[in-house]
């Protein structure tokens, strides 16, 4: 039997993902510029009005679908819980949940077409910059400002902080994924890498008995 009305709790939130996730797959495969949203209405089996009312337009849409998955990143430095565990096991969660997310094939190709459509559409570039890396910049700024005031951390700009911590993170290895030279890292790749970033972004280099 076919249900009518009003969803049950829940069901919005589900086919708000679902629209999300077919909006991700036809930019990616499509490129931004040549989907429209009357195809991702019709892709996601929702009316175009929906999407106007829930999203606005498509830029708005791009925009959300960002947001969405970056709201899956940001989650795993929970600010009310800054301090409840060590610093390092907190910085390796949240680093494997940033590489393995950076690095699907999807992502990938999402960001080599943001790069190739930024001029023709300067919203676009604008609108992924600040729903997604920006978001996660200023949360981790957060988190080391945290760290700072417990008198864990130096006293470096957070901001600072956060963009070396992301650097060192994304590495070479994600420009050579980007060209095509290498294929997504497996799971035990990427808690190894992260391991190694998360050990020399809090102890450095320098042999301390040299000093």
């Amino acid at each position: 039997m076919i249900r009518i009305g009003r969803p049950r709790k829940g069901e919005s939130a589900i086919r708000r993902d679902q629209l999300l996730d077919n909006a991700l797959r036809l930019f990616v495969e499509r490129g931004y510029g040549n989907v429209s949203l009357e195809t991702i209405a019709r892709e996601a089996r929702v009316s175009l009005r929906t999407i106007y009312r829930q999203f606005g337009g498509k830029a708005d849409l791009f925009g959300a679908v960002i947001r969405h998955y970056s709201d899956l990143l940001v989650a795993t430095l929970p600010l009310d819980q800054a301090l409840a565990k060590p610093l390092e096991e907190t910085l390796i969660v949240f680093g494997k949940h940033f590489l393995f997310r950076l690095s699907r094939p999807e992502i990938i190709r999402l960001r080599a077409q943001l790069i190739a459509e930024a001029h023709r559409f300067p919203e676009l570039a604008a609108e992924f910059y600040g729903q997604g890396p920006q978001r996660t910049l200023d949360r981790l700024a957060q988190f080391f400002a945290m760290h700072q005031k417990s008198g864990q951390v130096i006293g470096i700009d957070p901001i600072f902080l956060a963009g070396q911590f992301v650097s060192a993170l994304r590495g070479e290895r994600f420009q050579r994924q980007q060209l095509g030279l290498e294929d997504a890292p497996t799971g035990d790749e990427i808690a190894q890498w992260t391991q190694q970033v998360v050990e020399l972004f809090l102890r450095g280099c320098l042999n301390r008995t040299d000093l």
